[in-house]
């Protein structure tokens, strides 16, 4: 096996956005947090207020032999609305912002193209708000929302 990669990804709340990326052939391992912000070490409660700068995250680590980049990247644009700004169905707010986070220039070019595809495809007929950043610190969430879905035996939040 060759060695694994990381992607990270906000596409609003972090317990449907994991289920959908662990589902994925390639993908080796999830983990759900916050990044993209200002404040060290955050709690959900803090995430929560939106005063934090930080979105709520899936850190994805896959292998580049069974899934590319580009592969992530369909998951991410089909598994939610990248034109609405800070909001995913029912939640709201600037933690549940659409981000792609990259951790390479090649990772950078390859999201920014991706996205252009995503906008000229016709597929969205509003604007395509994802944010294409640098990757920040990751910080895990507390444990009881890592796999939070699956440990409840669910394949969706239901009201996503």
């Amino acid at each position: 096996m060759s060695d694994s990669r990381q992607a990270m990804f906000g596409a609003g709340c972090f317990w449907g956005v994991e289920e959908t990326f662990r589902g994925v052939d390639g993908v080796v391992s999830t983990a759900v947090g916050y990044s993209g912000g200002k404040t060290s070490n955050p709690t959900y409660q803090d995430v929560c207020s939106d005063e934090t700068g930080h979105a709520e995250v899936v850190l994805v680590d896959y292998d580049p032999e069974r899934v590319s980049y580009e592969k992530l990247l369909d998951v991410f644009w089909a598994s939610h609305d990248p034109t609405t700004l800070n909001r995913q169905g029912p939640d709201f707010g600037s933690q549940y912002r659409s981000a792609i986070f990259y951790f390479s220039d090649d990772q950078r070019e390859v999201a920014l193209a991706s996205k252009e595809r995503e906008q000229a495809s016709g597929r969205f007929r509003r604007p395509i708000v994802t944010e294409i950043s640098p990757a920040k610190p990751f910080y895990r969430a507390e444990e009881y929302h890592q796999r939070y879905l699956a440990k409840r035996g669910q394949s969706s939040c239901g009201t996503h």
